[in-house]
C-alpha cells in the first residue's frame, strides 16, 4: 500500500464517523440550524489562522526548493481562495470583524491547532504534510460524499457553496499535489517512521471528528 492508503485504512472507521455526524448531515440535506453553521464558520475561520502557520513553518523546515514553493503557495490558498468561502458567509451572516476577534477558540480548536503547530515546530516536512493532510483531504471527502448521497445538494441556495467549494476540481488537484509530494519524500521512510507518521494523521483525524461535535454542540 502507498502512504496515504495506509493512512486511510487505519482511520477508516474515524473518517466513516464524519459522514454520518449530524452537522455533516445537515449541511449535505439542507436542514441544519444557521446558529450551528454561523458557530462553525467562525471557529473554522479561527482554525484556518492557525493552520495556515502550519504551513508556513513548513516553509523554513523545506528541504528543496520544489517544497518551500508548495508550502508558500499554499499559504496563499489558505489566506485567498479557501478564506472565501469563509468570508462569502460571513457576509451572508453579517459577521464582523469584531465579533471575530471577540469569540474564543473552542477548547478542541485550541487543542487540535496547537497539536499540528507543535509538530510543525518539532518535526519535519513529511509529518507537517500528513497533519495538515488529515484536514485538507477529508473536507473534500466529505463534499464528495454528499453529492453522492444527496445530488442535489451541491445546488442549495444556503449550503451548496460550502459544498461546491471543497468539491470542485480546483481543490482536488490541491490535495493531490500534497498528497503525491508526501507519497515522494516517504519512499525511503522506515517502518518506524511510517508508524509516526500513522500516529500523527490518527490523533489530526480524531480532532476533526472532534471539530465536528463542537460545532454541532456549539461548545466552548
Amino acid at each position: 500500500m502507498t502512504i496515504m492508503e495506509r493512512l486511510l485504512y487505519v482511520t477508516k472507521e474515524i473518517w466513516e464517523e464524519y459522514n454520518k455526524h449530524p452537522f455533516v448531515i445537515g449541511i449535505q440535506e439542507g436542514t441544519l440550524d444557521r446558529k450551528k453553521f454561523k458557530y462553525y464558520i467562525i471557529q473554522d475561520y479561527l482554525y484556518l489562522e492557525e493552520y495556515a502557520k502550519v504551513f508556513a513553518i513548513g516553509i523554513a523546515k523545506a528541504k528543496s526548493p520544489e517544497l518551500t514553493k508548495l508550502f508558500s503557495n499554499y499559504v496563499n490558498l489558505l489566506t485567498g481562495s479557501e478564506m472565501d468561502i469563509h468570508r462569502g458567509y460571513m457576509g451572508k451572516f453579517e459577521i464582523s470583524q469584531q465579533e471575530i476577534d471577540e469569540t474564543p477558540r473552542a477548547l478542541d480548536n485550541l487543542s487540535y491547532t496547537s497539536y499540528m503547530l507543535r509538530v510543525a515546530y518539532e518535526e519535519g516536512e513529511a509529518e507537517i504534510l500528513t497533519a495538515i493532510l488529515s484536514c485538507a483531504y477529508s473536507y473534500e471527502i466529505i463534499a464528495k460524499n454528499m453529492i453522492k448521497n444527496n445530488p442535489d445538494s451541491q445546488n442549495h441556495s444556503f449550503y451548496g457553496e460550502w459544498i461546491q467549494g471543497y468539491a470542485n476540481e480546483q481543490y482536488s488537484e490541491e490535495n493531490k499535489v500534497l498528497i503525491n509530494t508526501l507519497e515522494k519524500i516517504t519512499s525511503d521512510y522506515s517502518e518506524e517512521q511510517m508508524n509516526h507518521l500513522i500516529d500523527i494523521f490518527v490523533a489530526c483525524s480524531r480532532y476533526e471528528l472532534a471539530f465536528w461535535d463542537l460545532a454541532w454542540n456549539m461548545s466552548l
